[in-house]
């Protein structure tokens, strides 16, 4: 890894900025990437160090927001035109890019996705146990709220992933209050049905407010000592971070089979955040080529239509096709 993007990841990772990582591992002549060049692909399109030419920075652009949306790291093959393949291997994504001027490239493709924050409230065993679990399967426990372990703000919740009130009291509802208006994903109540009731009662929360918490808190395994209700616990938020449906339920008996959502990264921002910050894609019309449209992708726009293009050549042969001034 080049100095300066590994600077670059170290800064992305400390302020937990989702991004893509971009590494050469082949490369065939004609090219002017060699193994070992690198960039870095953000959420909004832009790229950062060099991995080749304008047109394979759009192969590359394309497939790592794809990357990144799945959170699933690939092997990108770019060919030009005709060129004889590398070797196939199962899992390997083929672009054939009609604009390469030669030569082929091999881009392992990782997204680098920020761990999801988990919020624990009390200083029970329960609370103990489901913080070292937390820790153990990777994510980011969000620290106590001053010397406070069972109060919560708004602000202390906010990017949190998860909210798990095992405080048995002191300060639920101003936690619970705080977690529903960040919008947290998960949100669980270790307490008994009747006295999570009366805390929604003495709330005051409407019925769509009181769907949204869990309680009882984690999945039925019949857990009964601290660790084993931790496990199902944690077992509801890695379902929840993952995409698979978790809805509330106010019975003890096993859930019912979930069905899969489209998968959220861990840690990122709401799936209507992150569609916001896709950039739009559009086809160039003389290559047939996808193009993540940039403030600097060649653009034209004839009577009235946006037309947007994989390098200047081809919107240079567009505009004289059209019998348009550039």
């Amino acid at each position: 890894m080049s100095q300066l993007i590994a600077e670059r990841v170290s800064e992305l990772r400390l302020a937990r900025t989702p991004f893509v990582q971009a590494t050469v591992v082949r490369a065939q002549a004609p090219t002017s990437v060699r193994p070992g060049d690198d960039a870095i692909v953000l959420a909004d399109g832009t790229l950062e160090g060099f991995i080749g030419g304008q047109c394979t920075q759009n192969s590359v652009r394309n497939a790592a927001l794809a990357a990144l949306a799945e959170g699933n790291a690939t092997l990108l093959r770019v060919l030009p035109d005709g060129a004889a393949e590398f070797p196939s291997t199962p899992g390997a994504q083929v672009v054939v890019n009609p604009c390469l001027s030669g030569g082929a490239v091999e881009i392992f493709l990782e997204p680098v996705l920020p761990p999801a924050v988990v919020a624990v409230t009390g200083s029970t065993p329960i609370a103990a146990a489901v913080r070292a679990a937390v820790t153990f399967l990777g994510y980011a426990a969000a620290p106590p709220a001053g010397d406070n372990e069972t109060v919560r703000t708004v602000g202390d919740l906010a990017g949190c992933s998860a909210v798990i009130l095992a405080s048995h009291g002191p300060g639920e509802a101003e936690t619970l209050r705080a977690a529903l208006d960040a919008e947290v994903p998960y949100i669980a109540v270790v307490a008994s049905r009747r006295r999570v009731a009366g805390l929604f009662d003495e709330m005051g929360l409407d019925e769509a407010e009181r769907a949204r918490v869990h309680s009882p808190a984690g999945l039925w395994i019949g857990a009964r000592t601290a660790p084993e209700i931790a496990l199902s616990i944690m077992a509801e938020v890695v379902a929840s971070i993952r995409g698979v449906d978790t809805a509330p339920r106010s019975d003890a008996a096993p859930a019912p089979e979930h069905a899969m959502r489209h998968p959220r990264p861990q840690g990122g921002p709401p799936a209507k955040t992150q569609e916001a910050l896709t950039p739009m894609q559009a086809v160039d019309p003389v290559c047939g080529m996808t193009v993540t449209v940039m403030p600097d992708t060649p653009h034209l726009a004839v009577d009235g239509e946006d037309f947007y293009f994989c390098n200047p050549g081809c919107r240079k042969r567009f505009a004289r096709e059209r019998s348009v001034a550039l």
